[in-house]
């Protein structure tokens, strides 16, 4: 009987611990319930906007801009990676900052050359007020960032020694006095030049990361709750050879100190490919100091004087009105055509068809193309079509200007408009687009259009590599196109161009003297320039040069000012200077060619056995070799010292022959 009291008691009790549990179980459920409804009836997005809004953010994490190439590897324009850090006071112990903060003041005062005292007042207020994000120093490079890490309470990282590392990156132009402007830029708001123009390569995509408020103006990172990694851009390879861009550069340059000049600009083209190998704008900022900021070969349209000149005449060469036997009587250089004077600066008489370019006579151009086109003025007008010469250049490069040239539906047209644009004047062309027709003619008749993009590459892999597009299959008839090169060679060797002649380098190209503005009263203006291309019996390069406003009484023709620094370019360029080259050579850090000079020595490959080239100097035997078909690489200059294959070696045609120059 005592036994089932105690048993009753006992189910008794459980039974009250039981409804006490369940009662409480549905108390709290249903005040769960409750806060349910509450929840749904509450302004959630204030609550949101109240706490979580306030105290945290989604903060970009900025993708690093892919590599800036040169064609040979050269970097142009790389990020770089910088680190800013900040000290979170608050984590850091106690004892762990008594014991430490010693030695820790000292390795920041020997890494920066302050007081020890300074930061150990600094850092004993921060401690104090347990600053969760105080910036110690920004902008530190990789070196100085893997030193600091390592000092004392910094080495125990962010839990536990208060050490936040922000990283970021800079843009830096590996090359920035021989072309910022050519390089460009692009910050979001400006887009110029080359980084300008690859921009949707280059840039990468942006990832992001949540950061905490540490205060009214700090934010914290949360490592951990990163959103997504940045994803970095590609890296793209241009089609500037740095060497050549540094010649021109140079070339260009001192040619505008010598004449005082405003302004000045330097195209050098490859002419199979197209591939722009220099683009170099300077323009006077203070006497004697020229910078690189703004690229007058795309943006600034021109009258360009005589060296349009080569294209009024391939027009009627490859009409058929005229060839070599074609002669004009320019009187005395002195002609009134629909009331217009037209006058030479270069004597008169009776001329052939290439004097007529070699003498850059205004008189016998005009005169030549109104005989045959004044009737049907459209004819010519359409050879300057079927050139491109309206259209607007379809590159990569961004703000180039849209060609210009008067035509008979224009108010502008009269009679004597088209004797004015026979010698250049009435049109305005940029300098890519007059360079890009001569080196079609160099180019055997075959215009390709103008690359400023080698390929493109990401994580070491080619994703892109450029190819030639050619625009114009044929310019002209092969026979116009021989004869208008042979004419650009005799204004080098015997026209208003032979200041430049040299027996060692047979090169091709026009002169031009522009005036500019001449309706404005005050001293005449002058634009000088020289296009051609090298070597004229078998063109590597053209080039296309032009400097405006040169003071006038040290100069102004093109053959003056331009063309000398299109041979120096020529020179230096084709013979493969100046690398390697002896201190004697250097004249103010500038190669002087002069002293590589001696006579050439005429090299004969005489039944396919090879010559002995031993002791010859290497720029006159090597363009030989290769005009002879046989491929040559070398290193050095000066003297050949060794040769491959050795002489009296069967050889054959496009075998690569090895020479080894003095240096």
């Amino acid at each position: 009987m005592q036994k089932q009291n105690d048993y009753d008691n006992k189910r008794k009790k459980t039974l009250r611990w039981g409804y006490l549990f369940a009662t409480v179980a549905l108390c709290i459920f249903v005040m769960f319930l409750a806060r349910i409804v509450v929840l749904q009836n509450t302004n959630v997005q204030e609550i949101k906007d109240d706490y979580i809004n306030s105290n945290y953010r989604t903060a970009t994490l900025k993708a690093a801009r892919g590599n800036l190439f040169a064609s040979d590897g050269s970097i142009l324009a790389t990020t770089v990676m910088r680190y800013d850090i900040y000290l979170d006071f608050k984590t850091i112990k106690d004892t762990v900052y008594s014991n430490n903060i010693g030695a820790l003041t000292d390795s920041l005062s020997k890494m920066f050359g302050k007081p020890r005292a300074e930061f150990r007042k600094r850092f004993d207020e921060q401690k104090r007020k347990k600053n969760q994000y105080y910036s110690l120093v920004k902008g530190l490079d990789f070196d100085q960032y893997d030193r600091i890490r390592d000092f004392p309470i910094f080495k125990r990282g962010k839990n536990k020694g208060g050490f936040i590392v922000d990283r970021n990156y800079k843009r830096e132009l590996a090359t920035s006095e021989i072309g910022s402007g050519t390089i460009g830029m692009d910050n979001g708001e400006v887009r110029s030049g080359l980084e300008g123009a690859f921009s949707k390569f280059l840039t990468g995509t942006d990832g992001s990361r949540l950061e905490q408020r540490v205060n009214s103006s700090q934010w914290k990172p949360i490592d951990f709750w990163k959103v997504s990694e940045p994803v970095d851009g590609q890296d793209v390879y241009t089609t500037l050879d740095l060497r050549i861009q540094d010649i021109a550069h140079s070339a260009l340059e001192k040619q505008l100190i010598n004449f005082e000049a405003k302004h000045g600009t330097v195209i050098v083209m490859e002419v199979e490919t197209g591939k722009v190998k220099a683009l170099v704008n300077l323009r006077q900022t203070e006497p004697g100091v020229y910078e690189d900021a703004y690229n007058y070969a795309l943006k600034d349209n021109i009258e360009p004087g005589s060296t349009f000149k080569t294209i009024s005449l391939l027009a009627a060469m490859d009409d058929g009105f005229i060839d070599e036997n074609t002669t004009v009587d320019v009187g005395n250089g002195v002609w009134t055509y629909a009331k217009q004077r037209i006058s030479d600066g270069h004597g008169g008489g009776t001329y052939d068809i290439s004097d007529v370019l070699a003498k850059s006579s205004n008189v016998g151009t005009a005169k030549l193309i109104t005989k045959y086109y004044a009737e049907k003025p459209q004819i010519f007008l359409d050879h300057l079509r079927r050139w491109k010469l309206f259209d607007k250049m379809d590159i990569e490069l961004p703000g180039i200007a849209r060609p210009k040239i008067v035509t008979p539906d224009n108010k502008r047209w009269n009679a004597a408009t088209l004797a004015s644009i026979a010698y250049g004047y009435s049109s305005n062309i940029n300098l890519l687009q007059l360079t890009t027709f001569y080196n079609g003619v160099a180019n055997k008749g075959r215009m390709v259009k103008p690359l400023f993009i080698d390929k493109i590459m990401k994580d070491g892999k080619t994703i892109f590599k450029a190819k030639e597009e050619v625009i114009v299959k044929k310019m002209a008839s092969e026979k116009a196109i021989q004869m208008m090169t042979s004419a650009l060679t005799k204004a080098v060797e015997k026209g208003t161009g032979r200041s430049i002649f040299t027996p060692n380098l047979k090169m091709a190209g026009k002169t031009g003297t522009a005036r500019f503005e001449y309706w404005l009263p005050g001293p005449m203006k002058y634009r000088a320039s020289f296009a051609g291309f090298y070597p004229a019996d078998n063109p590597k390069y053209t080039c296309y040069v032009m400097i405006s406003e040169p003071n006038t009484a040290k100069g102004f023709y093109g053959g003056t000012v331009s063309a000398p620094v299109f041979k120096e370019i020529a020179g230096k360029t084709f013979l493969k200077t100046p690398q390697n080259v002896e201190k004697e050579m250097l004249v103010d850090r500038k190669v002087n060619l002069n002293k590589m000079v001696e006579p050439n020595v005429k090299v004969a490959v005489n039944n396919k056995q090879m010559p002995s080239v031993v002791g010859l100097i290497g720029k006159n035997v090597i363009p030989q070799l290769e005009n002879l078909g046989y491929r040559v690489d070398f290193k050095g200059v000066g003297r050949i010292k060794e040769q491959f294959p050795l002489e009296g070696t069967t050889i054959s045609k496009n075998q690569r022959i090895y020479l080894s120059l003095q240096n």
